[in-house]
């Protein structure tokens, strides 16, 4: 559809010596090459070069030095280098979108970009009474997270030619299974390992990030919400509101929320009109289970 998209993902993770020069061609050959080619297989191509820009741009922001157990591109290569990759690879998501001629799909993928940035502007900019709001925490994952999976969701079924009931549950099966995914990852951050989970773990709230299980335990530990404002910054802050998560029921109270979503999720495929053909209720099978994945997994 848009020709061979070319994806470079860190193959080692040591760092380029500092001080040392290396000739591009060099540096790019320590890089494994992830050659993307191409129809509807070809929209889950754009998608995932939409989620790699993603996360590329947020390790630079994270000041992320591994992901999924490798040096990150912003550490290997620089976060001119990192940025200017996603960018590359938004623009090619760009023109690969032009080309599928469907407005409706062009407008639901412009609007996951659009999110992608908000989440990240509010994750960046909350005011300290934002940071422990639940309703503010769930909208930015959605932004960050949960509207990628839910409009590409809506879009697939569009591409298909399914009915605008067909399309909203496509959509919500998207949006509840984004959330649950987001919530056991906030969950895993305090419970995994790091090399479980291929980055650093206690990320979020080393940087001062506030999530659901943190949220959860102030409501039993309403003193923990003046620790939270204060900013984290202080490691002392950190082992504190660590304790009072300990000590709460904020680790297993997300895991049941997880669990809601994904329940969501399920509800919105049993939803979808009955069908006899078996390659349908076979899909359909797989998108369940995978709602069961998702809450289940340790990395």
């Amino acid at each position: 559809m848009y020709g061979r998209t070319v994806v470079m993902l860190p193959v080692t993770g040591s760092a380029m010596e500092p001080g040392r020069h290396h000739h591009a061609a060099d540096s790019f050959g320590s890089f494994l090459q992830i050659v993307i080619v191409g129809s509807l297989a070809n929209f889950a191509s754009l998608d995932l070069v939409s989620k790699v820009a993603s996360l590329l741009h947020d390790d630079v922001l994270d000041d992320a030095e591994t992901r999924r157990g490798i040096g990150s591109l912003n550490i290997m290569m620089g976060n001119k280098v990192a940025v200017l990759a996603g960018d590359f690879l938004l623009s090619r998501a760009c023109v690969a979108l032009a080309s599928l001629k469907n407005t409706e799909v062009v407008s639901l993928l412009a609007t996951v970009v659009e999110h992608l940035v908000t989440g990240e502007t509010m994750q960046m900019t909350s005011t300290s009474e934002q940071r422990v709001s639940m309703e503010y925490y769930l909208q930015k994952t959605y932004y960050k997270t949960a509207s990628l999976i839910s409009n590409s969701c809506k879009a697939i079924a569009l591409l298909a030619g399914q009915t605008a009931e067909v399309s909203m549950l496509a959509f919500e099966y998207g949006k509840n299974l984004g959330l649950a995914f987001q919530l056991i990852d906030d969950v895993l951050d305090f419970t995994g390992t790091s090399a479980s989970l291929g980055k650093g773990s206690l990320s979020d709230i080393r940087h001062g990030i506030i999530t659901a299980p943190i949220l959860f335990a102030i409501e039993e530990f309403p003193q923990l919400d003046a620790v939270v404002k204060r900013g984290l910054d202080n490691p002392a802050d950190i082992d504190l509101a660590l304790d009072y998560l300990g000590k709460s029921r904020g680790i297993q109270r997300t895991r049941e929320l997880a669990m809601k979503h994904a329940n969501l999720a399920a509800e919105a495929i049993d939803s979808l009109p009955e069908s006899g053909d078996e390659d349908v209720l076979r899909s359909r099978r797989a998108l369940i289970d995978l709602t069961h994945r998702v809450i289940t997994r340790t990395k």
